[in-house]
């Protein structure tokens, strides 16, 4: 907040702003230079125009005399709006194509007269997912980055920043998304290079790993992550002025976010391999149960195959057996006084379940957790608590999703407060 403050305070605010009702097109048309930042249309997630007449009748009534020219119709304009409104179009494909070659124009006009000492910044937060041929897609994101790409423009800089109110109505008891997505973006270089699908993909396994530590890092909530990342992995894709299939053709965007998204699930799952073998036998068995009990015969299979034993993990306290049934324990049945300074056989598991039960009470006594734990340790649940809420979200179990992204969204002060529950006795030892 210090580093917004001064970047507004040097801002050279000196100039008269003005605000037009117009086509976005034909505006930029008229700018020798621009700077472009925009929150492009969601595609068909909401009609702003008919949202709009609800209010607009009140303020024709009041302001059609200071506003002569904006009031002067009886409801907002609709016909050049650009969304995808199915009725409004007439059928499905015709909203679509509205839609694209809406965003094409204003992406190609953006390339043209973006000012070259400034990036284009354009804002994303929504996560729209449809199933079309077995794969998920998100036909917002796709076009709207297609559109980019095929504009020209290079994605030179991406990052999430806390946008979405928590206690807004969607938001509550769900894990909606908190962050936008901001891509800056600039004019593709005239040297760019073609790609093939392999060169791009050794390029994606190179340099996302190193994006995602460090939006984990950055406490990026987990309901974020998959979001998130197509931002560092649209970097690579768009730097190139083609990437080539095996057959000739281009690869579309479509088929980018695809192989993104299996990168991504590379790195979490890479990730899971560095967890001890009673964690990883408590995620895979979490993964086919959640907190219901399954066969004895299938736990002690899956133990043996994580190098652990059905009889370990309940000596860790992360599962009970019971009547030639086993089930991971709850976080209601955990000991509320648990320390795992003092644990003979410690989990990340039970540090996560722990940092969750504790948390839900209060931050303070999560940090307080944290630090009786210690910061190597504290990452591996962090890390967790990523893979928990992929696992719970993709199966339905929406209160175990919550939980583990909030975990993820207090980790700052989790942490902070880790940090003070540590110093007192430094400062004795000092002393």
């Amino acid at each position: 907040t210090t580093g917004g403050a001064k970047s507004v305070a040097d801002l050279p605010g000196f100039c008269e702003g003005r605000g037009f009702q117009r086509d976005a097109v034909a505006s930029l048309r008229e700018i020798e230079w621009s700077v472009v930042c925009t929150d492009p249309p969601y595609y068909d997630n909401i009609q702003y125009a008919d949202i709009s007449d609800f209010f607009y009748v009140w303020l024709r009534h009041n302001l059609s005399d200071v506003w002569p020219d904006v009031c002067a119709t009886l409801q907002t304009p609709k016909k050049e709006e650009m969304v995808a409104n199915t009725w409004r179009a007439g059928s499905k494909e015709v909203a679509r194509e509205h839609f694209e070659l809406g965003m094409s124009a204003v992406m190609e006009q953006i390339a043209q007269n973006q000012h070259a000492d400034y990036p284009a910044t354009i804002f994303y937060a929504f996560k729209q997912q449809e199933i079309k041929e077995g794969e998920t897609t998100s036909t917002g994101w796709e076009t709207f980055l297609q559109g980019l790409v095929d504009a020209g423009l290079e994605v030179t800089a991406t990052w999430p920043i806390r946008t979405e109110m928590a206690n807004r109505a969607i938001a509550k008891g769900a894990a909606a998304l908190s962050s936008s997505v901001v891509l800056a973006c600039r004019p593709r270089s005239v040297d760019a290079r073609l790609e093939t699908r392999g060169g791009f993909l050794a390029a994606l396994r190179e340099e996302l790993p190193e994006a995602v530590g460090l939006l984990q890092e950055q406490a990026i909530p987990p309901v974020d992550m998959a979001q998130s990342a197509i931002g560092p992995g649209m970097r690579v894709f768009s730097r190139y002025k083609r990437v080539v299939e095996a057959d000739g053709s281009t690869m579309r965007v479509r088929t980018a976010l695809a192989l993104i998204n299996g990168v991504l699930e590379e790195i979490l799952s890479q990730e899971e391999t560095d967890l001890d073998a009673d964690s990883r036998f408590a995620l895979t068995w979490y993964r086919q149960f959640g907190h219901q009990p399954g066969p004895f015969g299938d736990a002690e299979t899956l133990a043996k195959a994580m190098n652990t034993s059905v009889s370990g993990v309940v000596e860790a306290e992360v599962a009970e057996s019971k009547g030639g049934k086993v089930r991971l324990l709850t976080r209601d049945e955990l000991d509320p006084e648990w320390d795992p300074a003092e644990d003979r056989r410690l989990t990340v598991w039970e540090l996560t379940q722990h940092l969750v039960a504790r948390q839900g009470r209060s931050d303070v006594q999560a940090g307080v957790l944290l630090a009786r734990a210690g910061p190597g340790l504290g990452d591996y649940a962090r890390h967790l608590a990523y893979l928990l809420y992929e696992v719970a979200n993709g199966a339905g179990r929406t209160e175990d999703a919550v939980a583990y992204n909030s975990l993820i969204v207090s980790w700052s002060n989790l942490l902070q407060h880790a940090h003070e529950a540590v110093a007192p006795s430094q400062q004795i030892f000092q002393s």
